[in-house]
């Protein structure tokens, strides 16, 4: 998962102190809703199972991006990350139709390979033309990978074209790249006026943002250069003149995961998992705003070193209404003329957030959702870390589109392993969901 089981622990707990102080069962929305009460929609499919264990190769799943075939929509492929399981690749009925794997550790005693979050670039101008590319980042390696998309390439679609020379995203060293604060979260845009194309990526227990131009390379290859970083808030100043940063272990500070750029507007929205989600300029210039808050916000809390959790206090009302720590998955439904949604996957509730995608309306809140069990066989989706959606026809299947999220607590036969996954959901109905 995106975050470490002692640590999600310590804001399961915070959540459930912040539901007692409240005197509700469920946190809930001043003003809206209970969360229970929510629209549910359900899957129409799920990937295998993956195991966090050694039996499972260490697979864990987390973000998924999807992309269309322009010359058969129902050929599409839903990419997903497996952080040290690597890349895994599959068709719109949810079969596996390609794995690849994290790259080894550099030497002994070093990390091994692990993906973190996936997304995508159409036409990049490479030596050998242009090509579809899935793009990763390799928290492990604190680098990021590239992946060459070809439908109906023998060997399955997918070829690794990394630049051999590509440089850490962060770290000075392999002892830096050894600790782990690495390449984190990832998206990708394209510059409309000048045809460039970037990935902006986050640090992991930092709140670091780098803005990084992919760069082509011999034979087919793809690199990038540092342009520039922008270091988002780790404490905040709250109405009562205090200040205050989400609890956290030693030395961590509130890092950023899930982020998605509007292609139409180069606006990059950045889910800060414990403080909610900053709008800002895709180039990094500018004063990020932050368009929403989670409802932990401003609540004070102490770290238990014995306990490794978070010991809440009285929270003094200064969070959101909508999101329960963490912000995780952020993916952007977009229709013409500038309409659609930005959706977020609020982990701490297992619900997610629909916001207007246009700048105009100040991403005001449109509605909410749950994924819950199609049937006995098919369950739906809880502590969501990564999403995708794509507002386009993909074939017979999903006539209105697609949105793949991630499944914390798959439920397959073995109940005793550590278990994930992803789940198709037809976006058509999760638009008549929000729009009821």
């Amino acid at each position: 998962m995106a975050t470490s089981r002692s640590a999600r622990t310590a804001r399961c707990l915070l959540a459930t102190a912040l539901a007692a102080l409240a005197g509700t069962a469920v946190p809930s929305p001043a003003g809206a809703a209970p969360s229970a009460t929510l629209p549910a929609v359900t899957p129409k499919a799920e990937t295998p199972a993956l195991h966090d264990d050694a039996a499972g190769g260490n697979a864990d799943a987390d973000d998924p991006a999807i992309w269309r075939d322009p010359a058969d929509p129902g050929r599409s492929l839903v990419i997903a990350t497996a952080k040290q399981g690597g890349l895994r690749v599959h068709d719109l009925d949810a079969h596996e139709v390609q794995s690849l794997p994290a790259p080894a550790a550099p030497g002994p005693g070093h990390a091994p390979g692990r993906f973190n979050n996936v997304d995508l670039i159409s036409g990049l101008r490479l030596s050998t033309g242009r090509a579809d590319l899935a793009v990763t980042s390799d928290r492990g390696n604190d680098r990021l990978r590239f992946y060459r998309i070809d439908r109906d390439r023998a060997g399955g679609p997918l070829t690794d074209v990394t630049d051999p020379a590509a440089p850490p995203v962060f770290s000075a060293s392999q002892q830096e790249i050894d600790g782990q604060r690495t390449a984190y979260g990832l998206a990708t845009w394209t510059d409309k006026a000048s045809g460039r194309s970037y990935a902006l990526v986050s640090r992991r227990e930092r709140t670091t943002l780098a803005l990084l131009e992919l760069t082509p390379g011999a034979g087919g290859t793809v690199g990038y250069r540092k342009i520039r970083t922008l270091d988002l808030p780790a404490a905040f100043r709250l109405p009562n003149g205090t200040s205050w940063s989400p609890c956290a272990e030693p030395g961590e500070l509130p890092q950023v995961e899930g982020m998605v750029v509007d292609p139409d507007n180069g606006t990059l929205y950045a889910g800060q998992e414990d403080v909610g989600i900053w709008r800002l300029r895709a180039d990094l210039t500018g004063t990020p705003k932050l368009v929403d808050k989670v409802r932990e916000y401003g609540v004070p809390a102490t770290y238990d070193e014995a306990t490794e959790e978070c010991v809440a206090g009285a929270d003094p009302g200064y969070g959101g209404k909508r999101l329960a720590a963490d912000v995780e998955g952020l993916t952007l439904v977009t229709e013409p003329g500038g309409d659609g949604y930005l959706l977020a996957s609020s982990q701490g509730d297992n619900t997610f957030v629909a916001y207007d995608r246009e700048l105009s309306d100040h991403n005001e809140y449109e509605g909410g959702f749950r994924v819950t069990a199609a049937s006995a066989a098919l369950d739906g989706s809880e502590e969501c870390d990564g999403a995708a959606a794509l507002a386009a026809p993909l074939g017979a299947k999903y006539p209105k589109g697609l949105l793949v999220v991630q499944d914390g607590h798959d439920t397959p036969e073995d109940t005793e392993r550590p278990s994930t996954g992803f789940k198709f959901v037809d976006l058509g109905d999760v638009l008549k969901a929000v729009d009821d």
